[in-house]
């Protein structure tokens, strides 16, 4: 009588022998497999028998008769898998090692045949085959019993295979039945495609065991947690494994003299198939946990290590930069690590050798106003290369986040800044290692904002960031270390030449003219055009030449731009010609801030500080301002509604501009003019150079604190 089944009965089957597997006592179970764990200490490489054995099994999973393509394996792909396979095969077929295992392999193959086709117990099948192995070690016991199972399926197929066109192997097929088989391919295909998964699942199980044992020792141990856990998982993963290719030969040795009444019970196979292969999935999915958990370990203890390496060889003494330079940009073989943006051509580390190097560290997307003004300054340098302070290079040094991933656009964009720029840069991405990276932030405090970091030519770093000393004095601070920085500070007083050194050609000329130069801000145009009208008026009433130049806000956005449009439409003063231009004024200021501060000035002991102190109030305030000033030394300053007053006033102080002089005479009237009464707000980018305490330039008294969140589109 012929058994039918219903999908019902067949999912009540696959939960029956789900529930008895679950229901198992694995701790009486696995209590036995570890008595029978007497290994003697021979220890091999197993990998070399695991490429024959997944090349049999993949081979003879990949293109049968019954299943066209081994499910999860794209036929695209497959034959490039193959062939990897099959050369690493016939590697490793030349061993001695083979010749070895030959004997307890072909035993291991005996017993599974014996017992399976006089249908014994599964597990007593799986405690046979542990007794042979049991001096090897659990990864050895695995591959062996793969082994014995991959030498009997291949036999299987190689015949089914060859029977068609060769008459030795027809002849072993007819004693087979397998003719008879193969022409009911249908009613076994549910079978083959259960078994080939289960197959693919104890490979993987196999294979993740060996990465385990493949783990280096140097930096992980046994009792580091997921190495922990994985040693106590894996006799269970190696049971369950073996467990698994007991069933699988089952299947095979049942297939030979198969009468037709039994191929109704392919599918009820194919449950329990699929139901071991549920559960050797559980367990390679608990080991490649543990076994990610080990990798990260690993990883972490390798960066720890490296970044160790780094931090003492820049303690070191060297001959040149060179070792400097290769720990920080990594050099792959032969490959030129370097980009030439001059010339765009790729070079080698030695054009940079016993040179000074400044390091431009910035993220991916260089802010352009940083980019305008270094590129000028730069291309300035080359004009007369000789120079003492000429004598650098700068190479860009990208910095992207471990956490973001790689993409083909983020190619792009480096591609596109790298081209941007005259001077060295990465040649690709890929040549800052994350080690670098975390060397660059906690080290150099880099944190968004771009630096340059200075080495000398002996690969020595003089200065973290010379990018503020690059703002306030250009090349003329080469070689740009803190000694040289104290040494220009000393040479220092405020004057004109300071406050806007190099933000207008026109300025060194006024200068040197003597000629009267005004500098004014703010974003309240009808103020400026108010200041602007009464500035002119006094100028021509005081008979002196004035120049007035408009240096906009920090930060300039589009607002800034239009007054630009207006003042130059309606000419009311000069402005300065280019946006960037006007975000360098203000970012000098604020690197002369940071100078200071890093040097221990305070507002309180140092003149400069004061008046850098009271130019950043007025940027902050909302109001317009202007400073006055002619020649080295002499100026004037004031906010907007002091300054409009003063000028409208011009005729009471008007005998005193001259007798005293139109700066003198300014300077005293708003002295006169002025209140005790203010607010004044300094508002400074978060950087780790700004004091906790800072006390009013005005008045001297500590001002109040607080944190400002801005986010400010026009």
């Amino acid at each position: 009588m012929t058994t039918t089944f219903t999908p019902d009965k067949f999912q009540q089957r696959r939960q029956g022998i789900d529930d008895r597997m679950l229901a198992s006592d694995d701790n009486v179970i696995m209590k036995q497999i570890k008595d029978i764990h007497v290994p003697d200490g021979r220890d091999f490489d197993v990998k070399p028998l695991l490429h024959i054995v997944e090349n049999i099994l993949i081979r003879t999973t990949t293109a049968t008769a019954l299943t066209p393509a081994l499910p999860g394996i794209p036929q695209g792909s497959a034959q490039a898998q193959l062939d990897t396979l099959e050369e690493k095969a016939l590697q490793d077929a030349s061993g001695d090692m083979i010749d070895l295992l030959a004997y307890t392999i072909n035993k291991i193959s005996c017993e599974l045949s014996c017992k399976c086709t006089s249908g014994g117990d599964a597990h007593a099948t799986a405690v046979a085959v542990f007794h042979i192995v049991s001096n090897y070690s659990w990864d050895a016991k695995l591959v062996l019993a793969l082994a014995a199972f991959a030498t009997t399926y291949g036999e299987f197929w190689l015949v089914a295979h060859l029977y068609p066109t060769n008459s030795l192997a027809k002849s072993v097929a007819i004693l087979k039945q397998l003719p008879d088989m193969l022409e009911r391919s249908d009613f076994l295909k549910p079978k083959f495609e259960a078994l080939i998964n289960l197959i693919r699942v104890m490979v993987d199980v196999a294979k993740c065991i060996v990465q385990f044992k493949d783990l280096p020792p140097h930096y992980i141990t046994p009792e580091i947690p997921p190495m922990a856990a994985a040693i106590a998982h894996i006799p269970t993963a190696v049971y369950w494994t073996v467990r698994g290719i007991v069933a699988c030969a089952s299947q095979i040795t049942s297939l030979i003299g198969m009468g037709h009444n039994e191929y109704t019970s392919s599918t009820m196979e194919a449950w329990e198939l699929s139901g071991f292969a549920h559960k050797v999935s559980n367990i390679i999915g608990h080991l490649q946990s543990q076994l990610n958990l080990s990798w990260q370990h690993i990883n972490d203890r390798k960066q720890i290590e490296a970044y160790m390496l780094l931090v003492r060889l820049f303690e070191t003494p060297h001959a040149d930069n060179i070792k400097i330079l290769r720990a920080l940009i990594f050099v792959k073989d032969d490959h030129l690590p370097l980009y030439d943006g001059f010339s765009r051509t790729k070079v080698s580390l030695d054009v940079l050798r016993r040179r000074n190097v400044m390091l431009f560290i910035s993220e991916l997307q260089v802010p352009n106003d940083e980019l305008f003004i270094l590129e000028q300054m730069y291309l300035e340098s080359r004009e007369n290369p000789t120079r003492p302070e000429s004598q650098y290079e700068v190479v860009w040094i990208p910095v992207v986040d471990q956490f973001t991933p790689r993409t083909e656009e983020m190619n792009r964009q480096f591609e596109t800044q790298k081209e941007k720029m005259p001077w060295y840069s990465v040649d690709h991405l890929s040549s800052i290692d994350q080690v670098v990276i975390k060397y660059i932030k906690e080290t150099w405090g880099f944190n968004k904002k771009p630096l340059l970091v200075v080495l000398d030519p002996q690969g020595r770093v003089v200065n973290n960031n010379a990018i503020h000393m690059m703002w306030i004095w250009g090349s003329t601070a080469f070689p740009f270390s803190s000694m040289r920085e104290e040494e220009l500070w000393k040479e220092e007083t405020w004057r004109m030449e300071l406050l806007a050194d190099n933000i207008d050609p026109r300025i060194p000329i006024w200068i040197t003219e003597e000629r009267f130069i005004c500098l004014f801000g703010g974003e309240d145009m009808e103020w400026i055009r108010k200041f602007c009208f009464l500035a002119k008026s006094v100028a021509n009433k005081a008979g002196i030449n004035l120049e007035m130049l408009y240096v906009g806000k920090s930060n300039p956005r589009e607002k800034v731009r239009k007054i630009h449009a207006i003042i130059a439409q309606d000419k009311l003063s000069h402005a300065l010609p280019d946006l960037h231009l006007v975000w360098f004024f203000w970012i000098r200021l604020e690197s002369m801030w940071y100078s200071k501060v890093q040097h221990g000035k305070t507002v309180e002991d140092d003149h400069i500080m004061q008046e850098i102190m009271t130019m950043l109030s007025f940027d902050s305030s909302d109001q317009g301002w202007a400073v006055f000033g002619k020649g080295p030394t002499q100026m004037a300053k004031a906010k907007g509604e002091d300054i409009v007053k003063c000028l409208s006033d011009f005729d009471v102080w008007r005998n005193n501009a001259v007798n005293k002089g139109f700066l003198n005479a300014l300077s005293d009237y708003l002295r006169d003019i002025h209140t005790p009464h203010h607010c004044n707000r300094l508002i400074l980018p978060g950087a780790a150079a700004n004091p906790d305490t800072v006390v009013c330039a005005e008045c001297g008294r500590p001002m109040e604190k607080f944190v400002m969140y801005r986010c400010c589109r026009d």
